[in-house]
Order: structure tokens, then sequence, then C-alpha cells
């Protein structure tokens, strides 16, 4: 289950170095994640991103928040409850603090990233229960977490992108950097709960990863507007596949 999830969130992440033109406080998207089950689609999560201004002693920051919380009737098979944050500048989501808390069929884990971009480095903390792990991690420049990495993939200009251009980015996650690609597949549209779409398609693939292997198994939709919100995404992964479908979409900026 653990997999699904970070499925969920890295085959959608891309690195760029645009201004933030689509993204504000106050934002919040809410989608079913399914996943098949002996052939079945079964939508057995909620998963919510949410944004809001932060106040600290020298700036403000934008808070980007994930929530994966699976529907009640899961709960006795494998229940979780994650959460996942980032603080980045709000002008260009470089991350300055990153935070996963998780409990996946009772595994619990707690882990805090501090980023120095002037020295490329990541002090983590690693926590799991009275266990505690500090950790310096070398980074290359670049390199961010995976929310705000999920959240700057909306700031790339795919209107000006040939189809077939390849992009590579790298993401750290359990204290280690791995590097995936995108490829830009052209428009598609799509019916979502939210409406007609006509999307962007991308394809997310990693030699990296156990996570995203394959070149077009994992597949995400971007609404091709000025706010370029996910609304629709496959996955595939080891232990199986499933679908990320949006529910709603509030407090867009445009």
């Amino acid at each position: 289950m653990k997999r699904i999830f970070i499925a969920l969130i890295l085959f959608v992440a891309h690195i760029t170095y645009s201004q933030n033109t689509a993204i504000a406080a106050g934002e919040k998207l809410v989608y079913t994640a399914s996943y098949n089950m002996s052939g079945v689609l079964n939508d057995i999560a909620l998963v919510t991103l949410e944004t809001s201004n932060i106040k600290t002693s020298k700036a403000t920051l934008l808070h980007l928040k994930c929530k994966a919380i699976t529907y009640s009737k899961w709960d006795n098979f494998f229940k979780i409850r994650d959460l996942y944050e980032s603080y980045v500048n709000p002008k260009t989501l470089t991350p300055y603090l990153y935070k996963r808390d998780i409990n996946e069929g009772g595994y619990t884990k707690n882990v805090k990233y501090t980023f120095s971009h002037k020295t490329n480095t990541v002090k983590s903390v690693q926590t799991k229960r009275e266990w505690v792990d500090k950790k310096d991690v070398k980074i290359n420049s670049g390199t961010r977490d995976i929310v705000s990495t999920l959240y700057k993939i909306r700031l790339f200009n795919f209107s000006s992108m040939p189809v077939g251009t390849k992009k590579t980015f790298t993401v750290i996650f359990d204290r280690k950097e791995i590097s995936a690609k995108i490829t830009f597949l052209g428009k598609e549209t799509i019916n979502t709960a939210i409406g007609s779409k006509t999307c962007y398609k991308i394809a997310v693939s990693s030699n990296e990863s156990e996570v995203i292997k394959g070149t077009k198994d994992n597949l995400i939709w971007l609404t091709a507007d000025e706010n370029k919100i996910m609304v629709y995404g496959k996955f595939k992964i080891p232990v199986g596949n499933g679908e990320l479908k949006i529910k709603s979409a509030t407090g867009l900026k445009h």
C-alpha cells in the first residue's frame, strides 16, 4: 500500500524554473484513489491537496499539504493516514521544509527535511516511535521533495512544447535522489467530475525507481488552462495498477 501512495505522487512529478503564475493560497483539490483488486477497480482512499499562507519571522511561505485517508470500509483491511507537507517560496515554489507523517497498516514513520540550497544539502530527521536518526544528505541543484515537485509541474509551459518532448527531474525520497523523465504526449479531451476538460497528456517513467517503471504505464492529464490542475491519472506499479480521479476543485487562482 505504501508503494501505491508513493506512485500517486511520484508519477506526477516534474521540475521547472518558471515563476508561479498558477497556484495561490486557498486552493483545494480532492481526488478518489482507486486500486485494481482481482480485475476490479475499487475506490480505496481520498487524496486531498491544499494550499495556505504561513507567516514566519522572516517571510510568508506557501504551505502545500497532501493527505491520503482510506475510506472507512477499507480501514480494517489496511488503514492509511498519511500526511505530506512542504513549505515553499510562493513565487518559485523552492522548498525550505518538508514533512512526512505516515501511518500505513500500523507502520508509522515521521520524516523532516530542512533544505539548504546554498550548500545543496538536506538536514534530515527520521523518527519511528522512540527511535530517532539524523543525517545530512548531499543533493544536486534543483532537487526537490515530492510535494513541491508535484505542484511545480503546473508552472511548465506545455503549450509551447512539441509532442514527444522529454524532460528529466530529480526528487529526494527516503534520503535518496530519484531521477525520472516525462514525455509530453499532446492534448486530449476527457470527461471528469468537474466537467469535460481539454488536457495535456503526460507519461512519466524512471529507470531508478521500482514505483514508476515502464514508458507508457504511468500517465497524467493536466487541464490545458492557466491552472493546469491534474484531473486524472493512471499508474502501474509492481504490486498492481490503479487510477486517481478528481472529485472537486475549489479556490483556483484562475
